[in-house]
């Protein structure tokens, strides 16, 4: 059967087609240690677990208001006003998605003409890419550079990656894979450059609430409030709350944009489960102290990578800012990032992402996730390492 010749720019992320790999080496009887997934292993907080088995009870399992049931949205206005000193109308501003990833591709898709082109930083979470594709739009990489034990992105990258056909900059800060969480000067920039240039900001916020060692995630219309107008501000609870398969996100933004993506929503997924919206309605406003002590179990989990994966030569933790991943700078093994995880998953069980995935910036260096913790983590950092210094030894050894 001929098919549409969209699917033909639509790629499987890096995480599906390494999965795919996964599963024919463990359907061979393989032992596999997974370091690659974004999927918290801790359990959703029981009062959230409590708030949709009580809304189930009431019989809140009807139709969904498509734009978000009341309650979910007073809670995401409050939640703003609260974490991000922001103030949006929860009638008219924000709406309720089945996901961030959903909130972006309606996000795209409201604003985008065809040929449009979607600035997209450099090493990029891949699964972006498609979404842009989908909603007719292009995108275009803008290099980052590891500097200072951090990747970073610069005013002057996005300026030389600019053209008249750009619309819009997707940011994510917390940065997936980078593990950079943007400065408030480093903001500051480029909300310059997105006023400048007349650009709509896609501002991806799911990694907030997980930072470390002082940096802050702080969202970039609470920085520069000139960007309130053509920003939409995507969110989900996945992260925050260990609510993946709940499928439950916002988006907030200004009235004529919301009303825009509602109206893609409306012929789409028309918005999560009322008794999902429920339960995220009292993660959003009840205690946070689950939240806290996520934090600080990824905090720990961090501290676990960065020490376990020391001292491997040709091989430098960047230490994440944000998030749940470590991205290894393995340039000085002088391998291409994809051999180094083919070797790792065939010859030592290891699963990572390798960073040319994620865009030529990302080239050289792997993806360690430690969304997983415990024994997991600790048999998959010592296998890892074990494979790191057999796949490295030769190019070591030439160096020397």
């Amino acid at each position: 059967m001929r098919l549409s010749d969209r699917i033909s720019a639509l790629k499987p992320t890096a995480v599906n087609s390494i999965l795919a790999e996964v599963n024919r080496l463990r359907a061979e009887g393989r032992e596999i240690f997974p370091l690659m997934r974004g999927e918290p292993d801790l359990p959703t907080p029981a009062h959230v677990v409590a708030a949709a088995e009580s809304a189930l009870r009431r019989g809140r399992t009807g139709y969904p208001d498509n734009r978000g049931e009341t309650g979910f949205r007073r809670a995401v206005a409050e939640k703003l006003r609260r974490d991000n000193g922001l103030e949006y109308d929860p009638a008219t501003e924000i709406l309720a998605t089945t996901g961030a990833t959903f909130g972006i591709w309606s996000a795209l898709t409201a604003i985008l003409n065809p040929g449009e082109v979607v600035l997209v930083p450099d090493p990029v979470y891949d699964a972006y890419l498609s979404p842009i594709r989908l909603a007719g739009g292009t995108p275009r990489l803008v290099p980052s550079s590891i500097e200072g034990g951090r990747f970073r992105l610069s005013a002057q990258t996005l300026e030389s990656a600019w053209s008249p056909a750009c619309r819009a900059l997707l940011l994510n800060t917390p940065w997936n894979p980078a593990g950079t969480v943007l400065t408030a000067d480093e903001i500051r920039e480029i909300a310059a450059f997105v006023i400048e240039r007349d650009l709509v900001l896609i501002s991806d916020e799911i990694y907030e609430a997980i930072t470390y060692q002082g940096c802050r995630h702080v969202s970039p219309v609470a920085v520069e409030p000139a960007l309130r107008g053509r920003t939409v501000l995507v969110n989900s609870l996945s992260k925050t709350y260990s609510m993946t398969g709940w499928r439950v996100g916002y988006c907030a933004a200004p009235a004529d944009i919301v009303s825009a993506m509602f109206l893609v929503l409306q012929q789409s997924s028309r918005g999560p489960a009322t008794f999902i919206q429920d339960a995220a309605a009292e993660a959003l406003a009840g205690s946070q102290e689950c939240v806290a002590a996520m934090a600080t179990e990824y905090t720990a989990r961090r501290t676990k990578v960065i020490e376990g994966l020391r001292g491997i030569p040709g091989c430098q933790v960047i230490e994440p800012e944000g998030g749940f991943f470590a991205m290894l700078d393995c340039r000085g093994l002088a391998l291409p990032s994809d051999e180094i995880r083919r070797r790792l998953l065939h010859e030592f069980g290891v699963v990572v992402v390798h960073g040319a995935a994620y865009g030529p910036s990302g080239e050289g260096t792997i993806r360690v996730s430690f969304a997983s913790g415990g024994a997991a983590l600790d048999r998959g950092l010592a296998r890892l390492r074990e494979g790191l210094l057999v796949i490295g030894s030769p190019a070591i050894m030439a160096q020397s």
